[in-house]
């Protein structure tokens, strides 16, 4: 009986790639050409639609150390960006059609992985993998709603960015909650006087948006969940009515309520990574760290996801998959992808990796394989798949997402976690391979 994959991007690839490499037949369904998202253009597996960079490969970056546990886990899609890379200095950059046309070459001609193509309109029986991406067609995400309930699908994606703990200036920030309900460290807050209000909303109105395609513009969205530079245009203090009230709050340091003040929300239990509480935004990633740093306190602050406001069907993923991908409830469907929660090129590949490789298992009738938390790819999937997660919002690899260790430069830092992340991963794998040889 052969399993089955939905979906020829990145993540289905790489799950219909590892399900073969296990000597597991695999039928891979593509709805290219028959049907394309309004996105996609090529009839090739594994397009890459926004841009042709795949972010750092640097050592001590957590896009670097992303790849290298993909590498470490046979990944095609970081055979196929070795194979058609074009100069990007420290950034692993690919020609588009190069990547894709070797991935679909090396899919389509496996012995062990037959595709099929035309459109999927129900969830098939058994074992399978739904990688089906942000734009999943209408037909098959009424499937998943019914499988999943309506209330666990997400079609549109309203972000705020989020800060790493330690690079917010605490000599300006404070911790307190509104009038000191909640926990004592839950929020910080970045007081402002009217001199600095007012600079940060001209920069803020004045600011480049992204441009939005016409199948992601949705008034619902944007009424419910409104980008702050949306609210701002209506009217110099409506954001001091809303996102950036100074009710309930007083700073410690002047003993008066401040003029404005942007609140940042505790993202994770470790601390580690703060949202920024109603700074929903469609700026442009450059304009989001020019604008958001002249909020005092956040000058020097590292972005450890920006926000973004588009079309992205995703579910949610922590009160649904376990960390091996598969549903609680119905523990033969995995997902991959962009679809769990997860956010870039090679986060979402990744996340195809070990749905294939915890697919196989499943049919072979052996333990998942589980990450250790200090892997990136490991602490991502823990991510989406932690219950204690609310209000859950995709994310990306960041270094915010793992235990911290006990080294106070940056640099020196992240080196260190790399390579504890790398040695992790090796000792977890070599135990898994000797259980599954004894």
């Amino acid at each position: 009986m052969s399993l089955k994959v939905i979906g020829g991007g990145l993540a289905g690839c790489e799950a219909a790639w590892s399900i073969a490499k296990a000597g597991i037949p695999v039928e891979l369904y593509e709805m290219k050409p028959a049907k394309f998202t309004p996105a996609h253009r090529s009839p090739l597996f594994a397009e890459l639609v926004c841009s042709n960079s795949l972010k750092s490969e640097r050592e001590g970056t957590a896009a670097g150390l992303l790849k290298a546990e993909m590498g470490r886990l046979g990944s095609i899609c970081i055979e196929s960006a070795l194979h058609s890379r074009v100069p990007a200095g420290g950034a692993l950059a690919v020609d588009r059609d190069k990547f894709s046309a070797y991935i679909t070459e090396k899919i389509r001609s496996h012995p062990l992985i037959k595709v099929i193509e035309g459109e999927v309109t129900s969830i098939p029986e058994g074992i399978c993998v739904i990688a089906t991406g942000p734009l999943t067609s209408d037909a098959l995400s009424q499937e998943i709603s019914k499988l999943l309930g309506s209330e666990y699908l997400s079609f549109y994606d309203a972000v705020a960015p989020i800060i790493a703990a330690d690079s917010i200036d605490m000599t300006k920030a404070f911790f307190a909650s509104r009038y000191n309900k909640g926990g004592e460290d839950d929020y910080i807050n970045c007081p402002m006087d009217k001199e600095q209000y007012l600079r940060f909303y001209d920069a803020l109105v004045n600011a480049k948006t992204a441009p939005l395609h016409d199948f992601e513009i949705n008034p619902k969205v944007y009424e419910g969940c409104m980008p702050v530079e949306v609210m701002a245009k209506r009217g110099v203090d409506t954001l001091r009515f809303g996102p950036l009230k100074p009710v309930g709050l007083t700073d410690p340091r002047t003993g008066q309520r401040p003029y404005a003040v942007v609140q940042l929300r505790r993202e994770n239990k470790e601390g580690t990574m703060y949202n920024l509480v109603g700074f929903q935004t469609n700026l442009l990633f450059g304009e989001q760290k020019r604008v958001f740093s002249l909020i005092p306190g956040l000058e020097n602050a590292e972005f450890l996801r920006y926000g973004v406001m588009h079309r992205n069907t995703f579910i949610d993923s922590p009160r649904l998959l376990t960390p091996a991908l598969n549903l609680r409830k119905t523990p033969s469907v995995f997902f991959a992808g962009q679809i769990t929660g997860v956010e870039g090129y090679m986060e979402s590949a990744a996340s195809g990796i070990m749905a294939g490789i915890n697919s196989a298992r499943l049919y072979k009738g052996k333990e998942p394989l589980l990450l250790p938390e200090e892997t990136m790819l490991g602490a991502l999937i823990n991510y989406i798949s932690n219950e204690e997660v609310k209000d859950f919002q995709p994310m990306g690899a960041n270094f915010g997402l793992l235990s911290t260790i006990g080294i106070k430069y940056k640099q020196e830092r992240y080196l260190a976690l790399y390579n504890r992340a790398l040695q992790s991963l090796e000792n977890s794998l070599r135990s898994v391979e000797n259980e599954d040889n004894s």
